[in-house]
């Protein structure tokens, strides 16, 4: 993902001639939807096959994205390794959210959520920065992209080698829960945790509304940054600050998540997020884009932990692992909507109306939150559970 943030909104522009944003958006929409619909199946794989098989299933269809952004010669082949992203992401960062929650058991659902997306976004924004530097000295490609090989190799043997599946400590939890298994279909689990519970409604649409403006500042801010007059170094400075942020502050807020509830974090998260997005579109220079930046990470960080360990405190540990999966297929669809919207928008009424529209929703959905949402002050787990 820290490859595609900088360099390709531009490849699409300077190298293939994409003039609507709608058409140069296409990649990022591609990797939204396949990417929501691996996570969709992620979980029941995960229950029928084993966590570390789909973990490395997802590696392996991973390993030609680099070549294909190194060489492809149409953007049709851009759009394909989005594809292979797509499910690449679906499966494999699936597998680390769910395998690091089952290892810590109920009381540190956060910690684990915030050490993992911390150690994955903080590796997205040094090789936003990175791809950005080689970019300014060597050209859009493909030296910015040698990057990625070393990270498909590291990311096989790691899996293959060092992993070990954690379905025990699943069985070991759900022996030791106060309630016994429930027997949900899938269609039951999908249900109740799109709509059927209300703090899993609450979390699901926080989290498509909330990788609704990454998927948006994926594709629009680059575009912004350079009708500005930024180069691609500068651009790069930006786009790394954003996951950056976003990846050392969950180390925090993460455990923070665990002592003070997933509310207050969530609801706050989503309107930091909000005026960042207005600070970006509204200030005219790089001081007041990089202030930007360290707002929607910092709203990000905020937010990103909270919910998937919400999302864990309302399901049973027999069906937790789909309903994680259901709730990152919300999320993740996010990055299809927003980039789709923000392309249309951005092409009708220009690219300051997309941001700042996306900033509106979501402070709205930090709203829908307030209201909706009810902390659980003991115990993590639903009645109904």
């Amino acid at each position: 993902m820290g490859l595609e943030r900088t360099v390709v909104p531009l490849i699409g522009s300077q190298e293939f001639g994409l003039v609507l944003r709608t058409a140069i958006f296409s990649f990022i929409v591609t990797f939204g939807l396949v990417k929501a619909f691996s996570n969709l199946f992620a979980g029941g794989l995960a229950d029928r096959f084993g966590r570390k098989k789909v973990l490395l299933a997802g590696w392996l269809l991973g390993a030609p994205i680099p070549l294909l952004l190194m060489y492809a010669p149409s953007w049709g082949w851009i759009v394909a390794a989005n594809v292979l992203l797509g499910v690449n992401q679906g499966l494999a960062w699936s597998m680390t959210v769910v395998m690091k929650i089952d290892l810590v058991g109920p009381r540190n659902r956060g910690l684990a959520v915030g050490l993992n997306e911390f150690a994955g976004y903080l590796a997205v924004g040094l090789t936003a920065l990175s791809t950005g530097y080689l970019a300014s000295v060597y050209g859009l490609r493909p030296e910015p992209f040698y990057l990625g090989v070393g990270y498909t190799v590291l990311g096989l043997l790691v899996s293959a080698f060092l992993v070990r599946d954690t379905r025990e400590h699943v069985r070991l939890e759900t022996e030791a829960h106060p309630t016994k298994p429930s027997s949900l279909t899938f269609r039951e689990v999908f249900a109740r945790t799109s709509y059927g519970d209300r703090n899993l409604f609450a979390v699901s649409q926080a989290g498509l509304v909330n990788n609704l403006n990454d998927g948006m500042s994926w594709g629009i801010f680059p575009l912004f940054f350079s009708v500005f007059g930024l180069g691609v170094g500068r651009i790069g400075i930006l786009k790394a600050v954003y996951p950056a942020v976003w990846g050392i502050l969950q180390v925090f807020t993460g455990p923070l998540s665990d002592r003070w509830g997933r509310k207050g974090l969530i609801v706050g998260g989503m309107w930091v997020q909000a005026s960042a997005l207005f600070v970006t579109v509204l200030g005219r220079s790089f001081g007041w884009w990089i202030l930007g930046s360290v707002l929607l990470g910092l709203g990000t960080a905020m937010v990103y932990p909270a919910l998937i360990a919400a999302v864990s405190d309302a399901s049973h540990p027999s069906w937790r692992a789909r309903s994680l999966s259901v709730y990152r297929f919300w999320r993740d669809m996010g990055y299809a909507v927003g980039a789709l919207s923000a392309g249309v928008v951005a092409d009708l009424f220009g690219l300051s109306w997309a941001i700042g529209s996306v900033g509106a929703l979501t402070f709205a959905s930090g709203a829908v939150v307030a209201g909706v949402f009810r902390e659980k002050k003991e115990g993590r787990v639903t009645k109904e559970s």
